[in-house]
This record gives C-alpha cells, sequence and structure tokens, in this order.
C-alpha cells in the first residue's frame, strides 16, 4: 500500500475510533479510541514507508503518533530528531513505543540515555531511564551500576509517577541480571516500598522490587520447563 495519502489514512483512523477502546486508553493517560490490534493490522498492511511516517506524526494525532511509530525506519532518524519527538511524544503508549520502537534500534541512542537520563523534564528523563534498563539487561558493560542504585536511593521516592517507574524497573533489572547487586536492589525496595501496593492482576507479577526481582529469579532458576 504504498502512495497512500496522510488524508486518506486519517480517515481510516477515524473509521477505527471505538469509544469503550478509548474509555480504556484514556485511564491509561492515552487519547484516542483506536484498538491497537487493529493499528498493527493497518501498520502491517501499509509497511515501511518514513515518509508517510513523519507526516502522520506531524499531525499531533495520538492514534496516527502510534501508526508512525509502527511504519517509520528507526534509523532513519537524527539525534535531533528523536530528542524533538521525545518531547513531543506526551502520551505513555507513544512515549513508550517510541522508546522501545524505534529509538533502540537507532545509532544514537546511547548519545541520547546519557543526555536525557539527566534531563530536567521528568518524562524525557523517564525515557533515558527506560533506554539505561535495556543496557542493564542486555549490554551492561561499562555502565556504573552501583552509581546507578546510588541515584536511585536518593530520587526514586520522590520522583514524579512516569520517571518513578523507569527508575523501578531498572532497579528491579538490577536485581534480576546482576547477583552481586541482589541484595542492595531488593534492600532499596524495601526501604522505599515504591509501588508496594500497586494493585496487581491475579496470575501477574507485582512491580513492587523486591517481589518483581524474587519472582524472576525464581523463574530464572527454575529454568526452562
Amino acid at each position: 500500500m504504498t502512495g497512500t495519502t496522510t488524508a486518506e489514512v486519517l480517515a481510516e483512523l477515524a473509521e477505527l475510533e471505538d469509544p469503550r477502546a478509548r474509555q480504556v486508553n484514556e485511564k491509561h493517560g492515552d487519547d484516542h479510541g483506536v484498538n491497537l490490534g487493529k493499528l498493527r493490522a493497518l501498520a502491517k498492511r501499509l509497511k515501511t514507508q518514513q515518509e508517510l511516517a513523519l507526516e502522520l506524526w506531524e499531525t499531533g494525532d495520538t492514534a496516527a503518533k502510534l501508526l508512525a511509530l509502527l511504519i517509520c525506519r528507526p534509523k532513519a532518524f537524527g539525534r535531533d530528531e528523536l530528542d524533538r519527538m521525545v518531547r513531543e511524544a506526551r502520551t505513555p503508549k507513544v512515549h513508550d513505543w517510541l522508546v522501545n520502537y524505534v529509538v533502540k534500534k537507532n545509532q544514537h541512542a546511547e548519545e541520547l540515555r546519557v543526555a536525557w537520563s539527566a534531563d530536567p523534564d521528568p518524562v524525557v528523563a523517564s525515557a533515558g531511564w527506560a533506554l539505561t534498563t535495556e543496557r542493564v539487561a542486555k549490554k551492561p558493560e561499562g555502565l556504573d551500576l552501583v552509581g546507578l542504585l546510588d541515584v536511585i536511593e536518593a530520587q526514586m521516592k520522590t520522583a514524579p509517577d512516569r520517571l518513578q517507574w523507569a527508575m523501578n524497573h531498572c532497579l528491579a533489572q538490577i536485581g534480576i541480571e546482576h547477583a552481586a547487586h541482589r541484595a542492595r536492589a531488593i534492600d532499596i525496595g524495601e526501604r522505599l516500598e515504591v509501588l508496594k501496593d500497586y494493585p496487581t492482576p491475579p496470575n501477574c507479577t507485582s512491580p513492587f522490587a523486591p517481589v518483581w526481582i524474587a519472582e524472576m529469579v525464581r523463574r530464572q532458576d527454575a529454568g526452562p520447563h
């Protein structure tokens, strides 16, 4: 489906609008009403189209931005372009997909990780922490894990929601992946009590770091069934 215009795509997104989906999404801070399965199906049909992706992003519409992130070419973005986009992302899902589907695959990811982690905007900083969490799990060489735990210990308790969530994920990942730091990670989690009372559905693991770490380590030790 090359040659599709932005107007045609926006019309199709408008047809996919579902009030129930909007209600659910808005509970999570996402202002759109498109079922994500249907959005992914549309992206599959459109395939990769960088120009169209850029146009959809510029509309400012949340569903259009999500679609843009699915059909873009992650390596085609410059550093400054991604920096501008993370500041324009606004809603949690757009922010999350931008970091996970685009920035992580981009050659500027490490440079942005360092810059964003220190950004005064807590939402931008949370993107930096998400990239740090990825490195803790996949490429920890050269990371100062003790230093990261120091920052988490000092700042996580009072951090704004999205930044706190990202720091907590990093804390849990350090505890899960790095046995040498596990006891300290659990201790920080227990003392700070961040997300301790987070409502967790049955059969799901609590995001409270000590519980999360213990469960993931238990699964690793159990090995594949």
